[in-house]
């Protein structure tokens, strides 16, 4: 079983169907939302017939994956959460040995750096499993922020595509890095 140990100023747990109150709170935030859906807050009736039922499809504790929310240490305040599952999962192209991260955090937690904390521990975590060869992240082109904690990662530019999804379909920006070898 895969799992991320405490960081320096966060700490980690897989989510569950528990935590729609969480998944719920995270996304009443336009400006958490503006690169997801334009903004669009996601209403609890979504989080429990879309959301839970979803991240429910693809976690895994065995292989890590799933939402890893984001606790502040001390506070122990749910700031966000770390996407990890197979690229293209909901498509006939899933690669269970190319990884996809994500993330999503509070406003409250922009600019000091708890994203890429959390995002290179959930990492760090995963490249000790043999099984991953690689890892990718996508975001919107103009979502830099996302993008610079795709880059301080490690992460390389890979191509401008079309990624399929059963809730919108939308032209992103790759950015992948090849498993560190041990």
């Amino acid at each position: 079983m895969i799992k991320v140990i405490n960081s320096e100023r966060l700490s980690y747990r897989l989510m569950n169907e528990e935590d729609a109150q969480l998944l719920f709170e995270l996304d009443q935030d336009p400006a958490v939302m503006k690169y997801i859906n334009g903004g669009k807050m996601t209403t609890m009736k979504e989080v429990e017939d879309v959301m839970l039922p979803r991240m429910a499809s693809y976690t895994d504790p065995e292989k890590g994956w799933g939402l890893w929310a984001v606790f502040t240490l001390g506070e122990n305040e749910f700031i966000g959460w770390v996407l990890v599952r197979p690229m293209d999962f909901f498509s006939s192209e899933r690669n269970d040995q190319d990884i996809e991260l994500g993330w999503r955090f509070k406003q409250s937690s922009w600019g000091k750096g708890y994203a890429t904390e959390a995002a290179k521990s959930v990492l760090d975590a995963l490249q000790k499993s043999a099984q991953y060869l690689q890892f990718t992240a996508l975001a919107l082109p103009e979502n830099t922020a996302s993008i610079n904690i795709m880059k301080k990662l490690g992460m390389q530019f890979i191509k401008t595509d079309l990624h399929e999804d059963p809730l919108g379909d939308m032209e992103v920006d790759y950015y992948q890095l090849n498993k560190l070898s041990s």
